[in-house]
């Protein structure tokens, strides 16, 4: 396997890996768990985040955070950016990108672009740039790397405002685009501990029913849909990937009821639990 190539300085962090056929059982995506991550996958790879499982089919950017990543599949060179908040956080420097809330943390859990066959080579020399960058060690690399980065997010985020807005995906007009980023942005900070829709839109300073009609015009799921479904995804990670038992994972995520707890966990995904945990099978596919 080919050594990672990493800056370091003081607190900030980042790293490019490689992959391909000949090491992809090297993989552990648990390092990285802690990390922002943009993936430049091939076609022909087959990867499982969380709970849904790609097949790709074209070249793909992946933008992941928490989510558990496993790649089962591939062949052609995947390259594998990891990065720490110290060294780029996308939170603080979203007025220089605006992908908080569509690449990273977005509701509607569509972690990717696809690229068309301009676009490919562009984004890969930019993979490029940055290897040579950490490769040279030159006292500028951090910026420069930092440059390229920003121009990876930069035209994933407007691929995928064109890929995923006003289309039959989302429809969702580019006036109201704000308002969804920031409802996702605010529901993966507070998810476990504010569980209501009033929550939300006082932090969106607007009435409940405002929020809640912006919804239903665009023909999405209900604000309160988007929290319970942000909720059960955390549950299931915690169910799946630790040994936590349920009335823990219940006050993890704010309930002081387990009980109440396991009844929305039941009815929302007709398993208990404990029987998710004892017999979850990977779940939805999806060939992008």
């Amino acid at each position: 396997m080919l050594q990672p190539l990493i800056f370091e300085d003081h607190y900030k962090r980042l790293g490019l890996e490689t992959y391909s056929e000949e090491n992809l059982e090297s993989f552990k995506g648990d390092r990285f768990r802690t990390d922002i991550k943009v993936l430049f996958v091939p076609s022909g790879y087959e990867l499982t985040i969380d709970f849904n499982h790609y097949k790709i089919t074209k070249p793909s950017l992946f933008f992941l955070t928490n989510q558990h990543l496993n790649i089962q599949k591939g062949k052609d060179e995947l390259l594998f950016l990891f990065y720490n908040r110290d060294f780029y956080c996308i939170q603080i420097h979203d007025k220089e990108v605006a992908c908080d809330g569509l690449l990273f943390h977005n509701v509607f859990e569509i972690p990717f672009v696809e690229l068309d066959q301009s676009e490919t080579p562009l984004i890969k020399d930019l993979f490029q740039n940055i290897k040579d960058e950490l490769k040279w060690k030159d006292s500028s690399a951090e910026e420069m790397i930092r440059t390229y980065v920003k121009q990876i997010i930069i035209r994933a985020t407007r691929k995928w405002k064109k890929q995923n807005l006003d289309n039959d995906t989302l429809k969702i007009p580019g006036s109201e685009l704000d308002i969804f980023r920031d409802f996702s942005r605010h529901l993966e900070i507070h998810f476990r501990e504010k569980h209501h829709v009033a929550d939300y839109a006082e932090l969106l300073h607007m009435a409940p029913k405002t929020l809640t009609h912006k919804f239903k015009n665009l023909n999405l799921d209900s604000p309160n849909q988007f929290i319970i479904n942000r909720i059960l995804l955390e549950a299931k990670r915690l169910l799946f990937y630790t040994d936590k038992p349920v009335k823990e994972i219940a006050y993890d995520l704010g309930y002081e009821d387990p009980a109440y707890f396991n009844r929305l966990f039941t009815n929302k995904t007709g398993n208990t639990p404990a029987n998710f945990k004892k017999n979850y099978i990977s779940g939805k596919k999806y060939n992008i």
